[in-house]
């Protein structure tokens, strides 16, 4: 049977009295996890849910997300999970694109999921409401799972809509069931005594394969935290004895600015996984002397399931690299000419494999626009070198051209974070009348640190070619970010 669920019941037969899933004081075995599915597939079949029908998700990362997320799959629905901090407003949009049939939410989202349910005319039920806990107690568990076909569609991601309205990335049972036992096998490594920590939001890509889905089918345990805040993350990590992190660079960035001397705190953690955007070199390598375990980078997309490349555990590690593809998957660089770069030339990165999306959501165009002769265009700037290592340069919306130059953004973000005053760093165009765009950076500092806009801006031009450096530098408290932590250019206010 080809169905995403079966991760679940497989683990459940045999792990069936481990933990599973853990938030605080609440714990569920695989066992107590696969009844809590059974029910709620059965409830969505007595709701009218059938096969390849949408239910969508508002749920923040508490062990019902899995209960969720396993039990719609199990009814033989489509999972569209959506970030539970959206606007009625927002919520809707999905709903009515994908035509979900029913939302399933948390009371944390509650007013904001029933909102957008009535706008669309369908049925909202919040889980851990005293009404919602009452109608899965009163439904008989549905102990068998609805066949589907590897090519049917499982989850439907939607992207961030940073170049106009969100898109819904279809993702099938066999998208997701080989990226999960990829990750298991071969990125992670995982065995049922491990323990990975939960942080990365469960409704994106990253956080769902990465974590949960790798964690069922390992039989290994996913220990939660619904919103990341670094002393909370080191509790967890102490007391759950952690054995494999997952985070995006400002969780590192964050973790290192709590000060906490964690070289021997933290015994059981055996590897760290970075994606979601490029990690500063100097914050890999601080993160590695700070807590003696190597840090890994990767790189995804939402419609690449999402891993597609991994810097192998049994291979020479190359900090800044993203690796080498992953098992069933290909990747080359295309030059703006349509040929494929060279060692050391920069190209997009195009992606062909088991991974790759089976298109967007009643977006035929779209879709087309970006998967060309089987190959997905990703829309990010690399070169390649001649082992095969990936190095991102930028994303290719982010590119500056300033008089005629490509300025590439990451660069420039590294060379700031070399300064000792530097936490966070932005780099982004803004328009010129003259050069087109010149570069500007976004800059904030570490506690107890001082820097000026001038001091920073001379760095930098003392250590990059005369047309790099940002002539705009702007000092920041904070900088704006996405529900995975990923820094959004496009909110940063320069001035």
């Amino acid at each position: 049977m080809t169905n995403l669920a079966t991760l679940l019941a497989a683990s459940a037969h045999t792990y069936g009295d481990r933990p599973a899933v853990r938030q605080d004081d609440t714990v569920l075995s695989y066992a107590q996890l696969d009844a809590a599915c059974a029910r709620v597939a059965a409830l969505l079949r007595t709701a009218g849910v059938g096969p390849g029908d949408r239910v969508a998700l508002c749920l923040p990362n508490t062990p019902d997300f899995p209960v969720a997320y396993y039990g719609v799959l199990r009814a033989g629905g489509v999972v569209v999970p959506l970030n539970p901090l959206l606007k009625a407003r927002e919520a809707a949009f999905a709903l009515r694109d994908s035509g979900a049939s029913m939302v399933l939410a948390h009371s944390q989202a509650a007013e904001e999921a029933a909102a957008a349910a009535a706008q669309t005319g369908v049925e909202c039920l919040v889980m851990d409401s005293d009404a919602g806990a009452a109608r899965l107690r009163a439904v008989e568990p549905r102990p068998e799972t609805v066949e589907r076909s590897e090519s049917d569609t499982a989850v439907i991601l939607y992207t961030s809509g940073t170049t106009g309205t969100p898109k819904g990335a279809e993702l099938t049972h066999r998208n997701l069931m080989t990226n999960a036992a990829t990750a298991t096998e071969t990125v992670l490594q995982l065995g049922p005594d491990d323990v990975l920590f939960g942080g990365l939001p469960l409704f994106h890509a990253f956080g769902q394969t990465c974590a949960l889905n790798t964690a069922v089918a390992s039989g290994a345990s996913l220990t939660l935290l619904p919103r990341f805040e670094p002393q909370r993350a080191l509790d967890i990590l102490r007391r759950d004895a952690v054995t494999v992190f997952l985070g995006v660079p400002t969780m590192y960035t964050s973790l290192l600015r709590t000060g906490t001397p964690a070289a021997t705190a933290l015994p059981a953690l055996r590897l760290a996984v970075s994606g979601g955007a490029s990690l500063p070199v100097e914050v890999l390598h601080g993160f590695e002397r700070e807590f003696d375990v190597p840090v890994l980078e990767g790189y995804g997309l939402s419609e690449t399931s999402p891993v597609v490349s991994f810097n192998p555990a049994d291979r020479p590690r190359k900090p800044g690299s993203i690796g080498r593809p992953i098992r069933g998957v290909e990747m080359k660089l295309v030059t703006g000419d349509g040929t494929v770069a060279g060692p050391g030339e920069v190209g997009e990165i195009a992606i062909r494999g088991d991974d790759v999306m089976k298109g967007y959501w009643n977006r035929p165009e779209a879709t087309a626009e970006a998967i060309r002769d089987g190959w997905f265009a990703s829309g990010d700037l690399a070169r390649v070198d001649e082992e095969g290592y990936y190095f991102i340069v930028d994303r290719k919306k982010d590119l500056i051209i300033r008089g005629g130059y490509n300025v590439y953004p990451r660069e420039i973000e590294e060379v700031l974070y070399e300064h000792p005053a530097v936490a966070e760093a932005a780099v982004v165009g803004v328009p010129h009348e003259l050069h087109g765009q010149e570069v500007a950076a976004a800059v904030t500092l570490r506690p107890g640190v001082r820097a000026t806009a001038e001091e920073l801006r001379a760095y930098v031009r003392e250590r990059v070619a005369p047309y790099k450096y940002p002539r705009i530098v702007t000092l920041a408290e904070s900088l704006p970010k996405g529900a995975t932590g990923k820094i959004l250019k496009r909110e940063i206010v320069i001035g």
